[in-house]
């Protein structure tokens, strides 16, 4: 037990501010995650069609998707906490009058207010990485990350847990509405983890403190041709995620007749499995590197989905939805816990002067490709492609995306021992 334990020592030497921080945006998380599972619902009970759905989940995505890179751009030698506010604020807000707004059947102004809780949610999205690689220590930096990294899958799961037990108490009680309307409430919590950071001095950028920061328009050059290489995988990583990952649900209750409640079980299995995996990553770098370790899990998470997808072909066999489930639980952690290691090494590889920027685009390319490749998987579904067919093209999507991080890793370690990346 002591062993299967011992990674929490990685996390006990993260500072204080820090873990403040990351704290608050588990409040955030904890307010996404519910909106993202049981908003569909919420509006499909009040008899909105599945069209409606999925463009409303759109604008939720343009909000990142638009706002992206010039807050990237914006972030550059400012102070990130008060920005930390403003989405700790304005997410439950806004998240408050989403619900309002569908209820009462405002289409344009829920469009609005849909826009308005995707961007106030890039208040923390897009500067939590850099915050960290500018104000916490060196040797914190991948655990840091990785705790980061797990809010979403902490979100996912405790907010999963209370809305189950809820449910159970009284469903007519606690119903969506209700459900939304506490899980906003309670992600203003976060704020009170801000405010135990008053005290602190933040570093701006280059190891400068707010008062002494200086504008140096040589440093601040941004080299667009070193954040294009950078961000090359993961332009192809989100394009293969968002083939899959939406439909994942689907595809167990079309191909293997899984119901909402056995899914959820499983993505709560899923869910404690990434958590651990991805707070593993510190020890998992220790002692194999970049490496190894991110091709070997990528690589093995992209077998795992192969394996998935093919119990299609022989889903008339009961051991079919074994093997598929045991699949997924393989899949989740693999693929989650490179996450982590692939923040750390595209903003290291670009530079202090770079990362706002590369973080803005790699929120825009998540979300952007989401919602492009969602229409696209609607057409492919309109013209019968199977299950099988898409999630095998994610696979060699993922196989290619493996193979680009390689490459940037051999770069990275040949522009660090040219001294380029310290």
């Amino acid at each position: 037990m002591i062993k299967f334990l011992n990674f929490i020592d990685d996390y006990r030497k993260i500072e204080k501010p820090i873990l403040y921080i990351i704290i608050s945006e588990f409040f955030i998380q904890l307010v996404n995650a519910t909106f993202i599972n049981v908003l569909p619902i919420y509006m499909k009970e009040l008899n909105y069609s599945n069209e409606y759905v999925a463009l409303y989940t759109t604008f939720r995505y343009l909000g990142v998707f638009l706002l992206a890179l010039p807050f990237g751009y914006f972030l550059k030698k400012r102070k990130l906490i008060p920005l930390f506010y403003i989405s700790n604020i304005f997410l439950p807000i806004f998240g408050v009058l989403v619900v309002a707004c569908i209820f009462f059947k405002l289409e344009w102004l829920s469009y609005v207010a849909l826009f308005l809780w995707g961007s106030s949610f890039t208040f923390m999205q897009i500067p939590i990485s850099p915050f960290i690689l500018r104000n916490c220590k060196k040797q914190n930096h991948t655990a840091a990350i990785s705790l980061s990294y797990t809010t979403w899958s902490f979100g996912a799961l405790i907010s999963g847990v209370i809305i189950t037990v809820l449910q159970f108490i009284d469903k007519d009680l606690f119903n969506s509405q209700f459900i939304l309307l506490l899980f906003s409430f309670v992600g203003l919590g976060g704020i009170y983890f801000l405010l135990k950071t008053k005290t602190f001095t933040e570093i701006l950028e280059n190891g400068y403190q707010e008062k002494t920061a200086k504008s140096n328009p040589v440093k601040e050059r941004t080299d667009w041709l070193l954040i294009i290489k950078a961000l090359i995988p993961t332009l192809i990583i989100a394009t293969g995620a968002g083939l899959t990952i939406p439909f994942i649900s689907l595809f167990f209750h079309e191909v293997h007749n899984l119901s909402i409640g056995q899914f959820s079980i499983l993505s709560s299995i899923a869910a404690l499995l990434v958590i651990y995996g991805a707070l593993m990553v510190p020890k998992i770098k220790k002692y194999i590197g970049y490496k190894i370790a991110i091709p070997t899990s990528q690589s093995l998470a992209v077998i795992s989905l192969v394996a998935l997808a093919t119990t299609q072909y022989y889903n008339q066999f009961p051991i079919a939805v074994v093997i598929a489930a045991v699949c997924y639980l393989l899949r989740q952690p693999l693929m989650n816990m490179a996450g982590p290691m692939t923040t750390e090494l595209v903003l290291n590889y670009v530079g202090p002067n770079n990362r706002e920027v590369t973080s803005g685009l790699t929120s825009a390319i998540w979300s952007g490709s989401w919602v492009v490749i969602g229409y696209i998987v609607k057409i492919l579904f309109a013209y019968h492609f199977a299950f099988v067919n898409i999630f095998l093209i994610t696979s060699l999507l993922y196989a290619f995306g493996v193979i680009m991080y390689y490459l940037l890793i051999l770069d990275f370690n040949k522009r660090e021992k040219l001294g380029l990346i310290k």
